[in-house]
Formats: C-alpha cells, sequence, structure tokens
C-alpha cells in the first residue's frame, strides 16, 4: 500500500457566469459587426453581454471530478484498510507482547508473514469408501505427514498425507465416495479480497461441448 502525501488533484477554479445589466434592468443583447442582434443557432435567443462568461459545463471536467472523487474514495478504503491491521497489530501485540503481528491476516490481500498454503490437486478417478490411495493430477506441494481436505459437490473430509508417489497421495482411509475431479487441497477456503472476507472453497463442474468440423 502507497500513500502519497501530496495531493495531486488539480483544481478547475469553477467560474459563475455573470450577466452584463443595462440601465433599464435588462440584459443587453451581443450586436454583431452589422449592429443586429447575435442569435443562438440552436435557439434563436439573442446571446447577451457578460462581465464574466463563466465555466462551461463539459465531459473534460465532469470526468476529471468523477476521477478525483474515485481517488478520494480509494483512498479512504486503503486507509480504513491500514487502520484495521494496526487495530488487530495492537490487539496481538497485547494478548502477546512483542509478537509484532505475525500471525494476523486482514483478509485484503496484505498478510503480515504468514501465506495461505494453497496447493491443490484433482483426483484422476473416481475412488469408494477405504480406499487409501489417490491417484491426483500432481503431488507437487504436498508433503507427507500434512493434513489435506478432499471433497467434492456432495462429500468432504480431512484426511493425514501418510506418504506422496508419483502421482499418487496415499491417504488414511476415506470415509465416503468421491468422484473422479474431487479436490485434494491444503486448504479449501477462497478469501475474497474486495469484502477482506474469508467463505468455503467450491466445487468446479466443467461442461465441454463438442463441435465436429466438416
Amino acid at each position: 500500500m502507497r500513500f502519497s502525501f501530496k495531493n495531486d488533484y488539480v483544481l478547475l477554479h469553477w467560474k459563475d457566469r455573470i450577466w452584463k445589466i443595462g440601465p433599464d434592468g435588462k440584459l443587453i443583447p451581443k450586436k454583431d459587426d452589422g449592429g443586429e442582434d447575435m442569435l443562438n443557432p440552436l435557439t434563436g435567443l439573442p446571446f447577451y453581454e457578460t462581465i464574466e462568461e463563466g465555466t462551461r459545463v463539459a465531459a473534460k471536467r465532469l470526468n476529471h471530478m468523477d476521477l478525483g472523487i474515485y481517488m478520494a474514495h480509494e483512498f479512504l478504503v486503503e486507509l480504513a484498510s491500514l487502520v484495521r491491521r494496526m487495530q488487530i497489530q495492537l490487539e496481538l501485540d497485547g494478548r502477546v507482547p512483542g509478537n509484532s503481528g505475525t500471525f494476523s491476516d486482514t483478509l485484503d490481500g496484505s498478510t503480515n508473514k504468514i501465506t495461505l498454503d494453497k496447493t491443490l490437486t484433482d483426483i484422476v478417478e473416481s475412488v469408494p469408501i477405504g480406499t487409501t490411495i489417490l491417484k491426483v493430477a500432481s503431488v507437487e506441494g504436498f508433503t507427507a505427514f500434512s493434513q489435506v481436505t478432499i471433497f467434492d459437490d456432495l462429500h468432504s473430509e480431512n484426511i493425514i498425507i501418510t506418504s506422496i508417489g508419483t502421482n499418487t497421495i496415499t491417504v488414511q482411509a476415506l470415509q465416503h465416495n468421491y468422484k473422479k475431479g474431487a479436490k485434494v487441497a491444503r486448504s479449501n477456503v477462497a478469501i475474497d479480497t474486495t469484502l477482506s472476507e474469508m467463505g468455503i472453497g467450491y466445487w468446479q463442474t466443467y461442461h465441454v461441448e463438442l463441435v465436429e468440423v466438416v
């Protein structure tokens, strides 16, 4: 997160249009070189003399304001996130003096010294209850004697890996049947950094349509 202590927003300095009033208290029409009233070609109404033309409302100026509002809102969101992390760190320091917030995560994408283990793979064939050897798409990132979660759209359970083979993971006997494509993951948590929320991961099903090209 970066904070700039220089305000880069450029003020537009809007000005009012100030009409020139004649001795009779009425607006003074503008005249052309021939002494005729100058008319607005769209409305047919006269143009009037002004002391100050004022600032015209245009998309360029409104977009400039829109960008300024967006930048200010983004700064407030980042500031709120920073304050939340400071509150968490102060709370942790109060509970365990000197820990410097080592184990804090405000779920906004800026963790403090901890990282969610997102190691995940798919089983490549369905498995029945009692299975201990899982054939998987990849064993990268998995280690023996670590806990993983296996899940599909019907069941889930936490199991301990006992050994790693070549594209196989040996685990404790499964308590449920699992479909081909079931997930094996170190964590099935999904973090929404926009809402700063932690939710349950989801089972993914893909539909493939085959089209014959003649």
